[in-house]
This record gives structure tokens, C-alpha cells and sequence, in this order.
């Protein structure tokens, strides 16, 4: 088996309100130590890394998505051939947490799906003195979502790796499950 057959593609959509971190989070984890202050709105952008999570590995295409407001239209391009969302938040900022459940909704209605593979990734742990979510709220919505969840700080590049992997396990619960054992399959063989 060559290694272009053993490698499955993932495509990865960042998706959060403007300023809570995706970039950052993005560029952190394709291009360690990577961080900038600088804060430059993103358009959107699309990088790739290859990693290898429980033993399957995976060219992963990542799209750090714009900001979306509150109101705005769901960008078709972010529903067609996706495999798992990152749904950021910033802790600082309660706005940004309530978009994460009306973001959430806009891609199961665009999928027509009851369930995608996503993590909801709490950002800026880095800036705990002015929290304004908990961690306990942030896992109460992920929870409720069906998501993972995590919180990171890609200024000090923590969690960043295991928000990717979160992510990845949720992608393998979903399209890659383990097995199922086998049950008696005597009378399969002959059930043609």
C-alpha cells in the first residue's frame, strides 16, 4: 500500500465571530511557534498539514473562515464537502459564545444534517482575568451540541495541538468508526 493510499483527506472549517482567535489558533498549529499580536481581519484562508492521529494519518486542508456576524448568510463553500468544524469562541467575550449555537444550527440546516463532527473551542486562555465564560458553560454547550470541547490559548500555545485532535477523534467517531464485533456471521457466508 503506498503512503498517498493510506493518507485520508479531511477538510476542516474554522468558523467563529470576528476577533476570537481563529487565525491565530490556525497558524499555531500548521506553522508552530507562530503567534502575531497584530490583528489583521482574515478573508478567509486555507492552509494544509499532514498529521498522524491514532495510528491513521491525515492531510488535513484547514480553512480559517471570516468572521461571521450575527445576521449574515451561511457561505455555501463552508457546508459542500466538509468533514468537522472548529466552532470558536473567545472567554472574553459573551457574544461570541452565543454565536457558536446560531453557527452550529446555520450548518446542520445548510448539511441537512442531524450531527457533524465539531469541537468548540473556548480561545484566549491566555486573558483568564477577563473572563467572561466559564469553563463549565463552555462545556455545557458542547455537551448540548454533541461537540468536543476544549479551551486553548494560541498566544501561549496551549490546547492548540489537542483542539485539532479533539476534532480528529470526533472526524473518526464519525467516518471511521471502530468496528463492530462481529456477531455469529456463520449464516452470512451462504445468505447471498
Amino acid at each position: 500500500m503506498s503512503d498517498s493510499a493510506a493518507t485520508m483527506k479531511r477538510k476542516v472549517v474554522i468558523m467563529g465571530s470576528p476577533s476570537v482567535g481563529k487565525t491565530s489558533l490556525t497558524q499555531q498549529y500548521v506553522a508552530p511557534p507562530t503567534y502575531n499580536a497584530s490583528y489583521y481581519p482574515t478573508i478567509e484562508d486555507t492552509s494544509h498539514k499532514t498529521v498522524t492521529y491514532n495510528g491513521v494519518q491525515y492531510e488535513c486542508e484547514i480553512i480559517d473562515s471570516a468572521g461571521l456576524e450575527e445576521y449574515s448568510l451561511f457561505p455555501g463553500k463552508y457546508g459542500i464537502g466538509v468533514h468537522g468544524y472548529i466552532l470558536v469562541y473567545s472567554i472574553t467575550s459573551r457574544q461570541s459564545f452565543e454565536m457558536i449555537p446560531i453557527v452550529h444550527d446555520k450548518i446542520l440546516d445548510y448539511a441537512g444534517l442531524e450531527k457533524v463532527p465539531c469541537v468548540v473551542v473556548g480561545q484566549k486562555l491566555d486573558l483568564q482575568s477577563e473572563r467572561a465564560v466559564t469553563t463549565a458553560e463552555g462545556e455545557a454547550l458542547a455537551k448540548k451540541l454533541n461537540a468536543g470541547f476544549i479551551e486553548s490559548s494560541a498566544k501561549d500555545n496551549k490546547n492548540v495541538s489537542k483542539a485539532f485532535d479533539v476534532l480528529l477523534a470526533e472526524m473518526q467517531k464519525e467516518y471511521n468508526p471502530a468496528p463492530e464485533k462481529k456477531k455469529s456471521s456463520w449464516w452470512s457466508w451462504g445468505a447471498k
